[in-house]
């Protein structure tokens, strides 16, 4: 991220970033949707919903996953080539899929904790767009569009993730898990990057 954010890649490094990160979008509604069907609370399965919506949009064209998609239009990458998902570093895929896994089949309380990287999300991506605005003549706000809605929308998801981890991880033990879980969403991430450097 220093070197994508300081102009350090090169456009193909760039698109290489892009899209090895669209697999990791690409698979939050399915990592929010294995949370989703676990939540018994009616009132958090309304507000864990919203994040699929915010992702998949409402209809064709909307949402986070489209907005990304957009991001690799405008990078010169081929639509159907990127949401293929056959040109992603195996490294990336290993890794994403990880989480969904992950999610799938640890306590409610470590797969919704695992989400609170989103509190370091607003700062990274403010850096991300201010970084990349000035360093390569090929981005513009329009090429960032994702970017838009994504710190509004992580601090609602983090309310009320930490919510619920607040409320609910009562024991050492259990506040013990939650930190390995938030590490293990961290070690994911680190292995993508680790993959695409």
């Amino acid at each position: 991220h220093g070197l994508l954010n300081s102009g350090r890649c090169t456009k193909a490094q760039v698109q290489a970033w892009a899209l090895n990160r669209y697999y990791y979008q690409s698979r939050i509604p399915l990592k929010d949707a294995a949370i989703l069907a676990r939540i018994e609370n009616p009132a958090l399965r309304r507000a864990w919903r919203q994040r699929i919506v915010d992702h998949d949009g409402e209809r064709d064209g909307e949402g986070g996953i489209a907005r990304w998609l957009r991001l690799t239009d405008a990078l010169g990458l081929d639509r159907d080539e990127v949401a293929s998902t056959r040109a992603i570093l195996p490294g990336t895929r290993f890794a994403v899929d990880a989480y969904v896994h992950f999610v799938r089949e640890r306590t409610l309380l470590e797969a919704i904790a695992s989400s609170l990287t989103e509190l370091f999300s607003p700062t990274a991506i403010a850096a991300r767009v201010k970084g990349m605005l000035a360093n390569y003549a090929f981005v513009t706000p329009d090429t960032l569009a994702y970017f838009t809605a994504r710190p509004e929308q992580a601090r609602r998801d983090v309310d009320v993730a930490l919510a619920y981890v607040r409320a609910n991880a009562t024991t050492a033990e259990a506040q013990v898990s939650v930190l390995q879980a938030l590490e293990f969403k961290c070690d994911v991430l680190w292995a993508m990057l680790d993959a695409l450097h």
